[in-house]
């Protein structure tokens, strides 16, 4: 009896200590619910596609990279078809290769010295722009092909968007000719491309590429031969007429070449180099760039309401340069809403997918962020938390900045820069008309979400809060802001997604801040994770922290004085190193380091603000 009872205790006892045991390690597995964006909770219902989206950063940086469009453009006005260029090229081998060339083309490719030392320049300076032009080729050339083998005009006159804008459709001439085939104002007009503040159909691949074609079926109605073509392309029809007449009536592109104007005397000879270096380019060791996006993976979608290519790039997780690479007719990086007018985008196809299958959140989102931006103050007071002061709640929101007019700016692209509405800034500025001064400083206020802005760290999270001193000064370099950032280092374990939803922010703006082109992070990596800022005023009229302040007072100089060192690196370029610094053209970074070209190479020191 006394055993049975011993073992009766025993038992109990045991089973408590079990009990005991098992109700911290429960506890432990209750995590504290995290508060998604707007923009994460409208994206968490998205139907998922499982194709990934295939996207080449190198490649895209050729969206913004005009230093080809500048080199080419230069040499064919410079090179001086007289004098030889010494590059390993036999001139027997070279003219049994340019019979081949004209065997199968219709135009009169025939050998002289002037063509030889042209192809031979390019050979020389500029084999690595043909390796990256080659790449570009692989999108750009079935849409001028399929468009030009309609009206059955050569295919080889594709290769005359290298010679006219190095395949970029964002290039713009001294003269104001833009895009790939460098239609001027007056003859984008003449061919119905549609020009206006938000779309520019000259950039347009497919639309330009008709009015192109289009041009060279009327001109050899003209003249019925293609080189003629090509240099009425150039200089007009009446500069060719002119040179007809004044050779005597000779009717051969060789025979009036010297009565044509210069930059024309080296636009076909440039046209026939191209295609050589194309032809040939294995025999000259010319390995063509790996371009991953091809036209023929890509589709169009009709756009319903105005969305902008911030807004789809955090929707759809794919980077802004992609969109703007595939749909370059947009000016202002928006697609607007016309009444009775339907307006397409391109996306890649796996994102068509994701696009068609949730576009009513997608436009939902949109409406959302119209009215986030243009919420009225009264409306304001009354939704801000009890115990606040109204202005309080209202200014929190708001980080205040100041903005230099540049030359080239317009009230559309600064606007885009700040993620905020041309009618905002209209307002916050007083300005009736679209149009601003050169040297005007603008106010400009962003709305900031406050789960992005006030960031509560866990301790288990390393992260390193850090003040940036930086000013920038308003007209009378009174009003100064700071920029202040929250860093975090990559953890195991960690991935985008999970560190966005620490910190209250999205994927897409980590990449933002951090030039990320893929969802890979490394371990031990320290990333942006918020930038925040903030207005200081003096007199000094928030309460602000101390220590900042401080700080702030005693080493922040003026943007007039400040100047920062940049390196340069290896597929560096003045534009992708003016887009570091918001408001620095690449005419800033020139007249402050003494550039006169665009020719910069790694390593190279370069001033900022000075």
């Amino acid at each position: 009896m006394i055993v049975k009872k011993i073992s009766l205790v025993v038992t109990a006892l045991f089973s408590m200590s079990m009990f005991a045991q098992e109700t911290p390690e429960h506890s432990k597995e209750i995590k504290p619910e995290v508060k998604l964006s707007y923009l994460d909770s409208i994206k968490s219902t998205f139907k998922k596609d499982d194709l990934a989206s295939k996207v080449d950063s190198l490649w895209m940086n050729e969206l913004v990279s005009l230093d080809i469009y500048d080199d080419l453009t230069k040499d064919i006005q410079t090179i001086n078809k007289d004098v030889t260029v010494d590059e390993e090229l036999p001139t027997e081998l070279l003219k049994q290769r340019l019979a081949a060339m004209n065997a199968k083309s219709p135009f009169e490719i025939e050998y002289n010295q002037g063509l030889e030392n042209i192809i031979k320049s390019f050979l020389k300076n500029r084999k690595k722009s043909f390796s990256r032009l080659m790449a570009l080729s692989e999108y750009y050339f079935p849409i001028f092909e399929e468009t030009f083998a309609k009206e059955k005009i050569p295919l080889e006159i594709k290769y005359l968007a290298v010679v006219e804008s190095a395949l970029n459709p964002k290039a713009v001439s001294k003269m104001g000719a833009t895009g790939l085939w460098q239609f001027m104002y007056g003859t984008g007009k003449q061919y119905a491309l549609k020009i206006d503040s938000y779309i520019d159909e000259r950039s347009d691949p497919l639309k330009a590429t008709a009015a192109c074609s289009d041009y060279m079926t009327r001109m050899f109605s003209v003249f019925n031969d293609w080189e003629l073509v090509l240099a009425s392309y150039n200089s007009g029809p009446g500069n060719v007429t002119k040179a007809i007449r004044r050779s005597g009536g000779k009717t051969g592109y060789w025979d009036i070449r010297n009565y044509l104007p210069k930059e024309t005397q080296g636009y076909v000879p440039a046209f026939y180099a191209t295609m050589y270096l194309f032809e040939y380019h294995k025999e000259h060791g010319i390995n063509p760039e790996r371009a991953v996006v091809k036209n023929f993976e890509t589709d169009t979608v009709g756009i319903k309401n105005q969305i902008s290519f911030k807004q789809l790039a955090d929707l759809l997780d794919m980077p802004q340069s992609q969109l703007q690479l595939l749909n370059p007719s947009y000016k202002l990086n928006i697609v607007p809403a016309y009444h009775g007018e339907m307006n397409f985008l391109r996306l890649p196809k796996d994102k068509i997918a994701a696009f068609v299958s949730n576009e009513d959140k997608i436009y939902a989102y949109v409406e959302h962020e119209s009215l986030v931006k243009t919420i009225p103050t009264r409306l304001a007071a009354k939704i801000a938390p009890k115990g606040k002061p109204v202005r309080e709640a209202v200014e929190s929101s708001k980080d205040i900045q100041f903005y230099k007019v540049r030359k080239g700016d317009n009230l559309g692209t600064i606007a885009d820069k700040y993620n905020v509405n041309i009618s905002d800034l209209k307002k916050w500025n007083n300005l009736k008309t679209n149009a601003i001064a050169l040297g005007r400083t603008l106010k400009i206020k962003s709305d900031i979400d406050a789960s992005a802005k006030v960031v509560k760290e866990p301790k288990s999270i390393p992260a390193i809060e850090k003040n940036t001193e930086e000013a920038i000064a308003s007209n009378d370099d009174k009003d100064k802001v700071s920029i202040q950032t929250v860093e975090y280092v990559v953890a195991a374990g960690d991935n985008l997604g999970s560190i966005a939803k620490k910190f209250g922010t999205t994927i897409a703006d980590l990449k933002e801040l951090n030039d990320l082109t893929s969802n890979n992070i490394g371990l031990g990596k320290t990333l942006v994770v918020s930038k925040i800022v903030t207005e200081i005023q003096e007199p000094v009229a928030t309460a602000i922290a101390s220590n900042s302040v401080d700080a702030f007072k005693k080493k922040a100089p003026s943007a007039k004085s400040a100047s920062e060192d940049y390196y340069v690196k290896k597929g560096d370029s003045l534009y992708s190193i003016s887009k570091k610094y918001p408001g620095v053209t690449i005419s800033d970074i020139k007249k402050w380091n003494g550039i006169k070209d665009e020719d910069i190479k790694p390593g190279m020191k370069l001033k900022i603000n000075g």
